[in-house]
């Protein structure tokens, strides 16, 4: 198990990222309860996906309907983009794995 801060899937009071830093085993309530979270995160991306797909397949959806739809979809990939990045932080990579990617976000837009 990695000892990196674990990026919770939610905020706290003022809108800031909540980390946890979790015990040896990772299975303590928070952890537990982060798992929870994520999972229905990612059930309900999936099942908003499969409704996106019906809906824009329809050539007489309204516009406040597609509206609708993209502000969920929107809220989904922020879910799910987060979940990434909170799984990502956690990984064991060797430590020149870590200097390399570190190394080409810097460079970013130089090469």
């Amino acid at each position: 198990m990695s000892v990196q801060p674990r990026l919770l899937p939610w905020n706290g009071t003022n809108g800031q990222p909540c980390y946890l830093v979790p015990g040896e085993e990772g299975t303590g309530h928070v952890s537990k309860l982060a798992d929870e979270m994520e999972t229905f995160h990612l059930r309900m991306a999936t099942e908003l996906l499969g409704h996106a797909l019906e809906l824009l397949g329809n050539p007489k959806a309204e516009v406040e309907e597609l509206r609708f739809l993209s502000n969920r979809m929107i809220e989904a990939l922020r879910d799910v983009l987060r979940i990434a990045e909170s799984r990502g932080l956690r990984l064991d990579l060797p430590n020149e794995d870590k200097s390399d990617g570190q190394d080409q976000e810097s460079r970013g837009g130089d090469e």
